[in-house]
């Protein structure tokens, strides 16, 4: 059994960790830590849990990567890389589900968020977005588990900049959240009043899952992307959707865009392809590790449009930080996580 701790356990993240792993077959928790509520039963901060006796410890990383095999962090952006140093990585595995280790460009790093301090361990973390990097993630130490917003809008034009199919000058994507992506901590914007009925956009032009997407499609592409990405919360507890805009550069009929995706995603189990004039929801994704995409091609403007739907806690997060620890382990990716979205829900 793989021995797992997860620090930031009570967050929505790291909530969704405790739950995959409370049932994964090869995995087991060993410890769970919470600023908020150490000393406290896991069920007195999720009454869900109530059969469970888990216990919130105070956090001891040292303590920790002794008798872990690899440990998960649920943090804010800015805590990880305070933690994480060569000691630590000498004795367990590394999964952060925040921003720390995402960026490879200090500069870039410390323009959108704050100071690294882990700036030598920095080169060594993969960015964990298994469908794409799936063969740079064994054997490492340090995974970085990509953001949820970024996860869809890579996956979702990937295939189309990595064959050169559009102009990287002309990407725009459009993505929607629900109210978790925000985290567990009370803010005024995500009270029910200020929430419910309402779409709005936020952090336009300023978005620091901007740079995330940026850095890793231009990996793909082989040259510097800048884009346009503007998110917007939406009155649901999960889920994201992002439509992503961009012109041709070719004139490309759908069959060429779709053997363009096929070429990339065929054989990936939880990259779901809709079938023509069918375009994702969010609906179709929740509680699930997959990805729905679809597109379609707009004739007159000579425009791809593709849509991708993901839940943002699972494959946006806690589903995806799983199946990095199931690839670093040489374990099947699918284990553990191979759920059936819920539908009603």
């Amino acid at each position: 059994m793989i021995n797992v701790g997860i620090i930031g356990a009570t967050g929505y993240a790291g909530s969704e960790l405790v739950r995959i792993i409370s049932a994964h077959p090869d995995a087991q928790i060993k410890t769970l830590t919470s600023q908020s509520y150490a000393g406290k039963k896991y069920s007195e901060v999720y009454e869900s849990y109530r059969h469970k006796d888990y216990i919130c410890d105070e956090e001891d990383i040292e303590k920790m990567a002794d008798e872990c095999d690899v440990i998960f962090l649920a943090l804010p952006h800015g805590v990880a890389s305070k933690k994480v140093n060569e000691n630590i990585l000498s004795k367990t595995k590394i999964i952060d589900l925040g921003a720390d280790f995402r960026l490879q460009n200090i500069e870039t790093y410390e323009n959108w968020y704050t100071t690294h301090y882990a700036k030598d361990i920095l080169p060594e973390a993969i960015y964990g977005l298994c469908e794409i990097n799936r063969e740079k993630i064994k054997g490492k130490r340090i995974v970085a588990n990509p953001g949820c917003y970024t996860s869809c809008s890579i996956l979702s034009l990937y295939p189309l900049v990595k064959e050169k199919m559009i102009d990287l000058k002309t990407i725009i994507i459009d993505a929607k959240s629900g109210a978790t992506g925000a985290g567990r901590g009370l803010s005024l914007a995500n009270h029910y009043c200020e929430l419910n009925e309402s779409v709005k956009a936020y952090k336009v032009a300023s978005h620091r899952h901007t740079p995330e997407i940026e850095e890793q499609l231009s990996y793909a592409a082989g040259e510097d992307v800048v884009l346009n990405f503007t998110p917007h919360l939406i009155p649901m507890d999960r889920g994201i959707l992002a439509t992503c805009y961009a012109n041709l550069n070719k004139d490309y009929t759908y069959d060429d865009i779709r053997s363009a995706y096929e070429k990339y995603y065929k054989d990936e189990y939880f990259i779901r392809l809709t079938k023509e004039g069918t375009f994702p929801e969010t609906k179709w994704v929740k509680g699930s590790n997959f990805v729905d995409i679809g597109f379609t091609i707009d004739k007159r403007t000579n425009r791809v449009i593709v849509i991708g739907a993901l839940d943002n806690l699972f494959k946006g997060a806690a589903g995806q930080a799983v199946q990095n620890m199931n690839i670093l382990f040489g374990l099947d990716e699918k284990t553990g996580i191979d759920f059936v979205p819920v539908f009603p829900a």
